[in-house]
């Protein structure tokens, strides 16, 4: 594997809509960020990935993109994302963008054309089908729920596709002027001085041609679209040559949104001449899912957690280098899914943090998981803003479901939780605006919240300062990032351990998953004790005690 200026690094994803609101309208902005480039430094941060800040008329929350070319004037001006990137590369952090390609709004220039000319050039950038009988077109299932196809505006008989909200019509990537506007636009901003970008929802770029049908897997006669995820086939033609056009020149950091990738194609996408940089790890994040729809969802256990992880880790491993999350934008609360329900603390939060953060990849942060911030209970489907919660909460119901399950199972799942405000202090609205928020915040911010977790030495804040500190230290740094990952009591019920071994160097990371306490055998003689979340271990020449939810980070002989 080539080493890379960005194998060292820490990365934090920001989703800007609930970061921190600068001018008091309740939305997070562009200055907000700026303004707390110190705080992302002083964690060890080194790239930030922003969520969408483009022109959007909001159906999906900026993954909807009316405008490549301009920021939001919710989020600010084109001045501000000029000072943001000024202010960072000074504090040598990088930013990321996303890159939403697959699909833009129904609200840009281009579909407005293509509705006004469905055979000119414009009709050409979609996927557009003329017939007078729609049930001859494909059955697919948009991801947020119904029919992939709706009329083109002002047309009864011409239908266009959209495999996520019907005000997201997708791009068509098979006809090379599209292909040729979005390398113009992606070097634009890389110009600018962009550092990279985030691929969102990259796979689905390619699509299974001629459209068919598959077996309904619903009440709906519709099938799931990401059924044609694997027959399409040829995406690598489009994903290396925006690699060479765009990516490669400016030496841009990229890291993909990759569902349903085939293993014998890992090395074309993050091999030392892939089409990215990285890609997420998605395995425990898919873990339990139900095409029948969140109703039918398994949770994971810890046990469940660790064999993901460990799984991913044999596929990537000399492949390339792989982006390790716990909850993202789309995810809910790492803290709330991974550790079993009614066992959330400050000590098995940093449990969590310590088994996913040293496995074999670059480790990334959402906004907040760093304070430990949890899923939000909700009262009434009126609450809920996220488009993929209100549809599932509308499957679960009609499959008998009761409304306090199915408000539950949102609570568990869906997309909100992680997209409330940022949790600053314990002043109202938590700090994160005067103004009245555009999503309410969680109601534990009186306690969980920055302010008082910052001068806390025992605090999940200030774990996870050493946590990034310990990664990037010059003595241990070349195991924890080029080192190899090696399982240890793989098969030990609620326990994750695994080795780090370099060059005349072996770590040992072990993780007690559960609330009461164990004894675990040690393979050799500890000469230091790195990392711990809480105190002691008690440790013998051949054994350990680890008290419930406890961490080691171990050096050993």
């Amino acid at each position: 594997m080539i080493k890379q200026w960005w194998n060292k690094k820490v990365a934090y994803q920001i989703y800007p809509k609930s970061f921190c609101d600068s001018n008091d309208d309740g939305i997070g902005d562009l200055q907000g960020i700026i303004s707390k480039l110190d705080y992302l430094k002083d964690l060890g941060a080194d790239i930030v990935w922003l969520s969408p800040i483009y022109v959007s008329p909001l159906a999906d929350q900026g993954y909807d993109i009316a405008d490549y070319y301009n920021i939001d004037p919710r989020f600010g001006t084109m001045d501000d994302m000029d000072q943001l990137l000024k202010e960072a590369h000074k504090r040598d952090i990088r930013i990321l963008m996303d890159l939403v390609v697959n699909h833009c709004s129904d609200e840009h220039e281009w579909f407005r054309k293509a509705a006004e000319d469905p055979d000119g050039k414009y009709g050409k950038f979609f996927y557009l089908e003329r017939t007078d009988d729609p049930s001859s077109l494909c059955n697919w299932r948009s991801y947020f729920g119904g029919s992939v196809w709706d009329k083109l505006p002002g047309h009864d008989d011409i239908y266009y596709l959209h495999v996520f909200h019907k005000k997201q019509p997708d791009l068509n990537w098979e006809n090379p002027e599209l292909r040729e506007e979005i390398y113009s636009m992606i070097n634009w901003w890389l110009d600018k001085g962009l550092d990279g970008f985030r691929l969102d929802a990259i796979i689905n770029i390619k699509k299974a041609l001629p459209f068919r049908n598959y077996p309904a897997d619903r009440d709906d006669n519709l099938a799931s679209c990401t059924h044609m995820l694997h027959d399409a086939s040829g995406i690598g033609e489009f994903l290396g040559e925006m690699r060479d056009r765009c990516f490669k020149p400016h030496n841009a950091f990229t890291v993909g949104e990759v569902f349903n990738q085939k293993d014998e194609d890992l090395p074309d996408f993050i091999g030392d001449n892939g089409y990215f940089s990285s890609m997420y790890d998605f395995s425990e994040t898919v873990f339990g899912q139900s095409q029948k729809g969140w109703q039918e969802n398994r949770d994971i256990t810890p046990d469940d957690y660790r064999d993901c992880v460990f799984s991913a880790q044999r596929k990537f491993n000399q492949v390339g280098f792989v982006s390790n999350i716990i909850e993202n934008h789309d995810e809910p609360r790492g803290a709330s899914r991974y550790i079993p329900e009614g066992d959330q603390s400050p000590v098995s939060k940093k449990m969590l943090a310590t088994a996913y953060f040293f496995v074999k990849g670059l480790p990334w942060i959402y906004q907040g998981q760093e304070l430990g911030m949890e899923n939000i209970k909700i009262s009434s489907i009126d609450e809920v803003d996220d488009i993929s919660s209100i549809d599932s909460y509308k499957v679960a119901l009609s499959q008998g479901v009761s409304e306090a399950d199915a408000l539950h199972m949102i609570e568990k799942y869906g997309r909100d939780n992680a997209r409330t405000p940022f949790q600053w202090s314990a002043a109202e609205h938590a700090g994160f605006t005067r103004g009245t928020p555009w999503l309410r915040v969680n109601p534990n911010y009186t306690e969980i919240n920055l302010e008082n977790e910052k001068d806390d030495p025992d605090s999940v804040y200030n774990y996870y300062r050493r946590l990034t500190r310990l990664r990037k230290s010059e003595k241990y740094s070349d195991t924890f990032v080029y080192g190899s990952l090696i399982p240890y009591l793989a098969d030990m019920h609620n326990v994750m351990s695994y080795f780090r071994k370099g060059n005349d160097q072996t770590l040992l990371i072990m993780a007690n998953y559960q609330s009461g306490p164990q004894r675990l055998p040690l393979p050799g003689k500890v000469i230091n004790v790195l990392l711990t979340n809480t105190t002691g271990p008690e440790i013998t020449d051949n054994e350990i005690r680890l008290d419930g939810y406890q961490a080691v980070v171990l050096e050993i002989e």
